[in-house]
């Protein structure tokens, strides 16, 4: 799992503070259920926070965008939480069955 933080304060730009996040799962179909999974809860704040996410060769890409970097924190680290969850899950249900 890697992640990146950025604070882009050059310009007007309502969103001014951006995290990355990239979990390789080695398998576009692992990818693609984590991805289904977590896409149905929306940012509670969507005029102060905005997620993008995307699958592709196996690896789930997340953006966060915020308006405040509380707000990032806050998006971000209620994100991970559910990921983990949806992660473990897929590791312990996922053994000896074909998903």
């Amino acid at each position: 799992m890697a992640a990146k933080a950025y604070n882009v304060a050059d310009g007007p730009n309502q969103w001014e503070f951006s995290c990355d996040l990239e979990v390789d799962y080695e398998s576009e179909e692992n990818a693609s259920i984590v991805h289904a999974a977590l896409a149905v809860d929306k940012e509670l704040q969507p005029d102060k926070v905005k997620r993008h996410m995307l699958v592709s060769d196996g690896k789930l890409s997340v953006h966060f965008e915020a308006v405040e970097a509380r707000f990032l924190r806050a998006s971000y680290s209620a994100f991970v939480d559910v990921l983990i969850l949806a992660t473990k899950t897929i590791e312990e249900m996922g053994k000896g069955m074909e998903l």
